[in-house]
């Protein structure tokens, strides 16, 4: 087949990412294998083709958002039928025993490995997952509408958790792409008031057709203090920005993989009155569970611009130039 490789991590634009010829990989003894339909873009697979993300997979095929079906399983793979359309998401396999696993939190497993960053992804006609962390998808979505949930969305449902937002609560959204957009939709559907503040003209226009109370530039205040927060742009600069938006008790969650340095913090306009600040380490089977069915309830829905999985390069550059709102998708038009 042919899949997209990171043959030497640097900026997208000068051909980091490469489509090679590569084997349809054989699933293991507990996997599914995975005909791709769908894959959607994320910041993370523009962190491991540019090297922002340490190399754990010399060569590797990102891609983490894939939506497929099966075509094939291991001896000792249960619960999907060849044929069924499944999910594959970020979070590939943990080792189960640790302290972390058996308290119910998986996300910090130390052996923890992950879908397009350990093993090969689905920038590619075919991949692998196994079968316990494969996901059954809600139905009435097609497959373009379905890739942005399986990582951008459940990202986005955990950070939300992690930011704590009290009922009805003010919750200030700084970047405004894949994951912030489906955030937006779930904290609106429960009744916060959401305000979106980011660098393009473009999210600030989706952010109020959504029903995002304001739009404003990255540093700019909110028009009022903020219960919670949640920083989904990579800048470390907007820390500080965005604990200053807090009112007294508020939480930032701090929702990428990867983040610029932070500068200096002052303690008292940044930090007193008991504002937390709080960082977010992929996600749970059970937060993936959760956001699924909150999806399906509420109506989510992802603003999508589809390109063809041959262009996965292009969709990347795109991405890092921020050249579309909501999520990118990748179709797959590869043999």
């Amino acid at each position: 087949m042919r899949a997209w490789s990171v043959v030497a991590p640097g900026p997208v634009e000068e051909g980091s990412l490469r489509l090679l010829g590569k084997p349809v990989p054989v699933p293991g003894d507990d996997e599914l294998l995975v005909q791709v339909r769908a894959c959607g873009v994320c910041r993370t697979d523009l962190h491991v083709a540019e090297g922002d993300l340490p190399v754990h997979r010399p060569g590797v095929t990102p891609g983490h958002e894939v939506v497929g079906v099966v075509a094939g399983f291991g001896a000792s793979a249960r619960g999907f039928p060849v044929g069924e359309r499944v999910g594959v998401a970020w979070l590939r396999r943990t080792d189960g025993s640790c302290v972390h696993c058996t308290r119910g939190a998986e996300n910090l497993c130390p052996a923890s490995q992950y879908t397009g960053w350990d093993a090969d992804g689905g920038y590619a006609p075919y991949t692998t997952v196994p079968a316990a962390f494969a996901h059954r998808l809600p139905g009435g979505l097609d497959d373009v509408a379905a890739a942005p949930l399986l990582c951008a969305g459940i990202i986005g449902y955990r950070a939300l958790r992690r930011a704590a937002l009290p009922p009805g609560g003010r919750l200030g959204l700084y970047g405004f792409g894949g994951s912030a957009h489906l955030c937006a939709q779930i904290a609106l559907a429960e009744g916060a008031r959401v305000h979106v503040l980011t660098r393009a003209a473009a999210a600030r226009r989706l952010a109020l057709e959504l029903g995002a109370a304001s739009a404003r530039d990255a540093y700019d205040l909110p028009p009022e203090p903020l219960d919670s927060a949640i920083l989904f742009a990579p800048v470390g600069d907007l820390v500080p920005v965005a604990l200053r938006a807090l009112d007294r008790g508020g939480v930032l969650a701090i929702a990428g993989i990867h983040l610029s340095d932070v500068p200096p913090l002052r303690y008292e306009s940044e930090l007193f009155y008991e504002k937390e600040l709080r960082s977010v380490t992929s996600n749970t089977r059970e937060d993936a569970r959760e956001f699924l069915a909150l999806a399906a309830r509420h109506g989510v829905r992802a603003t999508t611009h589809a390109y063809p999985l041959s262009e996965a390069a292009r969709a990347l550059t795109d991405l890092k130039a921020g050249r579309f709102d909501g999520a990118a998708v990748l179709v797959n038009d590869l043999s």
